[in-house]
């Protein structure tokens, strides 16, 4: 495990179990031995970024990694732009959005707004997804000429997620085709197999982000088309935004 997994993991421990811990709790919580935890947890207490809790010597983080990353986020050449309308969209459909971007041959999630539905689909920015399975994934592969998605197909491991994947790199290149002429694109179970999503293209700052638009598959799968026309005017909207 390389030293940012480590020092990663840390914070990882603290987001899992939700509580202050002591050091051997934290470690065995982070999967590190305690003597390579008592190295990084000095650090992190040196440079203010935990603090002890109490006589028992609970660690836990402060707010100084909190503060960062709003600092980080409220500079971000994406997000502040879209963010408007991502709400919008959670509005209009009352489902979870997704802001993704490829990254090599998987999705990484940028933004993620869960719907207000108790029964939704749930995820967090950072998540990473494959290519193939995601309706993000179908909607940057859309952006690839055709020579070149056959050979990024052929040559791809397009391995099952769930029953309802497509593994053929035959079916994904059609499934993009007929797709690309109606401007969305929609997996139907075939990342978590109860969820639909429907996503598009978006052309922001002179790149490509998908925007998407997930839920259960009860009350996506007569609402395809509908959120596929929200989608579209999202689309034209930040578009237009940004120029």
């Amino acid at each position: 495990m390389k030293p940012t997994d480590r020092a990663l993991g840390i914070f990882e421990a603290f987001e899992n179990e939700g509580r202050p811990m002591t050091l051997s709790e934290l470690a065995e919580a982070a999967g590190l031995p305690v003597s390579t935890s008592h190295g990084i947890v000095r650090v992190l207490l040196e440079r203010g970024y935990l603090y002890l809790t109490s006589r028992r010597k609970d660690l836990f983080p402060t707010r100084r990694l909190y503060d960062m990353a709003a600092k980080i986020i409220a500079n971000d050449p994406y997000l502040e732009r879209i963010e408007p309308q991502l709400q919008t969209l959670r509005d209009a459909t009352q489902e979870t959005v997704i802001v993704g971007k490829r990254q090599h041959d998987e999705i990484v999630y940028l933004r993620v707004l869960e719907g207000p539905q108790t029964i939704r689909y749930s995820s967090a920015a950072g998540a990473l997804k494959p290519l193939h399975s995601t309706s993000i994934g179908k909607a940057m592969l859309s952006r690839v000429d055709a020579g070149e998605l056959r050979r990024f197909l052929a040559q791809a491991a397009l391995s099952s997620v769930t029953d309802n994947t497509m593994t053929t790199a035959d079916a994904l290149f059609d499934d993009i085709a007929q797709s690309r002429e109606q401007g969305y694109f929609v997996t139907r179970g075939e990342s978590v197999s109860d969820v639909f999503a429907v996503a598009v293209p978006v052309d922001v700052n002179r790149d490509v982000l998908g925007i998407a638009i997930a839920g259960p598959r009860h009350r996506m799968e007569d609402q395809i088309e509908r959120i596929g026309a929200v989608l579209l005017e999202a689309k034209r909207a930040i578009e237009a935004d940004g120029h």
